[in-house]
């Protein structure tokens, strides 16, 4: 079992801005030196709904990338769907406000030492943070193609950032209101064989995290995945993002997302036992 990112720090963040980017908010918060321990797959827990608020446990949100310069020294961005309570009030706050912040927490995608071929495959605002892994696998000379896809056009997340991020971009909606219709699933083996693809990172919902588990099972594509398991408290005390991950041994443990992942093996996790209860090995 991991323990918490023996680099995070609790800190009072000031949002830098706040702007609305299709259907999400692109949030982007002052946090200093806190930049230099981030990686590609870390995740941020924010205190949310103020002083006054009754909603007691932090939420987490993928860090999209980080950057310095001299204005503002560290900044990190987010990419936010107001959905619920907590997302809603982030997505509120002007410029300016201050935020309790714990960063970064949770393990990172794993970077080659060797330029390799990459896809990097997207779902929804889950695509956010493979732009920034995009980033660093370019300055490693790697080649990187990607896959966004989303139910409709409006959730496919910064389309045009994606062509400049990559070597080549491919967008699938399930309507066909942008790109081809279809799921990023549609021609992966095919693209995976043209394109010699060698590791495959991936964030999105988690039944198309297992459809590409899956489909490249037989392949010898290692898959990078970053579970989309809700995280209740982000530092692995409240056992509520637990998922079914085969160990060392060949045995099921469950591990906590928050602390074991978000990256994690995609071959490792039991994708039909997760929901479930597996058995007890006496």
């Amino acid at each position: 079992m991991g323990s918490i990112n023996k680099s995070a720090t609790q800190l009072n963040a000031t949002v830098l801005s706040n702007k609305r980017v299709g259907s999400y908010h692109q949030i982007l918060i002052n946090v200093g030196d806190v930049v230099k321990n981030c990686r590609p797959g870390n995740f941020v827990a924010i205190s949310v709904g103020g002083d006054s608020s009754k909603m007691i446990l932090r939420r987490a949100f993928a860090i999209s990338r980080v950057s310095e310069n001299s204005q503002y020294g560290g900044s990190m961005e987010l990419i936010v769907a107001p959905h619920g309570s907590g997302s809603k009030w982030l997505c509120s706050l002007p410029e300016g406000t201050e935020i309790d912040l714990v960063a970064p927490l949770g393990t990172a995608f794993g970077i080659p030492t060797e330029p390799i071929n990459a896809l990097l495959i997207g779902g929804g605002y889950g695509s956010a943070p493979l732009f920034g892994l995009a980033d660093v696998l370019k300055a490693r000379n790697c080649k990187v193609d990607m896959l966004l896809g989303a139910s409709v056009g409006a959730k496919i997340y910064a389309p045009l950032e994606g062509k400049r991020s990559v070597n080549s971009l491919k967008i699938y909606t399930e309507d066909g209101s942008m790109g081809e219709k279809g799921r990023v699933t549609e021609s992966l083996l095919e693209i995976v064989a043209n394109r010699s693809i060698d590791v495959i990172y991936s964030c999105g919902p988690m039944g198309m995290l297992r459809a590409i588990t899956e489909l490249v099972s037989a392949t010898d594509v290692i898959h990078q995945c970053a579970v989309e398991e809700s995280m209740a408290c982000g530092i692995g005390i409240c056992m509520t993002c637990v998922l079914p991950v085969e160990d060392e041994n060949g045995q099921v443990a469950m591990l906590r997302s928050c602390i074991d992942g978000p990256v994690m093996d995609g071959s490792k996790v039991k994708w039909e036992l997760v929901g479930q209860v597996p058995e007890v090995h006496s």
